[in-house]
């Protein structure tokens, strides 16, 4: 009985690692984002961490003839990424992001995290970079 015991318990073990590891390191998908930075914050009650929001323009209404923009919710990896897009607010910027199925507290508040600025420009200049990209 003791040792049917302790496999029982390495196995819940295991399988609370697994179910843990899947819903908050497992990440779901990548890819790259665009728009027009709205804004950029630090906040949170313990844990202060980078939340932004990008506005991407262009897709359609349900009503005819109208324009319908699109929010993307997204927090910051670390503080270089968080210099860069404190100086961008109101300029266009190319973000690429990784989405996990739950957000940590630690993480942000969003599933989506930004790894990288890709690119950093104004809207009317083909998005030619005004400011230093870091491309680690």
């Amino acid at each position: 009985m003791n040792k049917f015991l302790k496999i029982s318990i390495f196995l819940v073990i295991l399988v609370l690692a697994a179910v843990g590891y899947w819903r908050y390191y497992f990440v779901f998908s990548e890819g790259v984002k665009a728009g027009t930075l709205n804004y950029f914050e630090k906040k949170g009650y313990v844990f202060k961490t980078w939340e932004g929001r990008i506005v991407q323009e262009g897709f359609q209404s349900p009503t005819a003839g109208a324009l319908q923009s699109n929010e993307f919710r997204f927090s910051a990896k670390n503080d270089d990424i968080a210099m860069q897009l404190e100086r961008a607010s109101g300029r266009f910027v190319e973000l690429r992001y990784k989405e996990y199925l739950n957000p940590l507290p630690w993480r942000g508040a969003s599933s989506f995290i930004v790894i990288e600025v890709i690119e950093v420009g104004n809207r009317n200049d083909d998005n030619k970079s005004e400011l230093p990209v870091n491309k680690d």
